[in-house]
């Protein structure tokens, strides 16, 4: 197994059932919950000084799914030229998250979320199949998909282990 299909792997097996678009809906739903959940200022809550805020982790998920969706989108309309990948720590440092509120962080990820389901919804059989490169990486656009579902569990797996059991007590 390469590198790269070890790094699916690891996504791809947090989702628990077949249905991963069920499952993005669901994930979703347990994110946003999460987030209402919290105040402005636990919404501004690092674990470690070099971490990541609770804000900044959604934008993060917000930013990959936007980019991943638009490589879905590519290769979904049998566009062959290679995408790039991108780097999530640079899109972070120059993100906008700890300017806005929680509110607002929040409902780009909704709307953002809500795009990304209605676009993988309308892809016909064939659509899902198809396959591109982005990042020297060969992948199929249902395998995006996963990767998007995949991607928000282990990060709200991280603000469960990581940020909540600090911010309890």
């Amino acid at each position: 197994m390469t590198e790269f299909e070890l790094y699916v792997k690891t996504y791809t097996d947090l989702i628990p059932s077949e249905d991963w678009l069920r499952e993005m809906k669901n994930i979703f739903d347990e994110t946003a919950n999460l987030y209402q959940s919290l105040t402005e200022e636990q919404s501004n809550f690092r674990y470690a000084e070099t971490k990541w805020s609770l804000k900044m982790l959604l934008e993060h998920l917000t930013d990959t799914e936007k980019i991943f969706c638009y490589r879905a989108l590519r290769f979904s309309r049998k566009d062959t030229i290679e995408l790039p990948g991108f780097d999530e720590e640079l899109y972070a440092k120059n993100g906008n998250a700890n300017n806005q509120s929680l509110n607002e962080v929040l409902e780009e990820f909704r709307l953002t979320r809500l795009l990304t389901l209605t676009f993988f919804k309308k892809l016909n059989s064939e659509q899902v199949l198809l396959k591109g490169k982005a990042n020297g990486n060969e992948l199929s656009v249902e395998t995006i998909g996963k990767l998007i579902v995949g991607h928000n569990i282990h990060h709200l797996n991280i603000i469960k282990k990581r940020y909540l059991p600090i911010l309890s007590k």
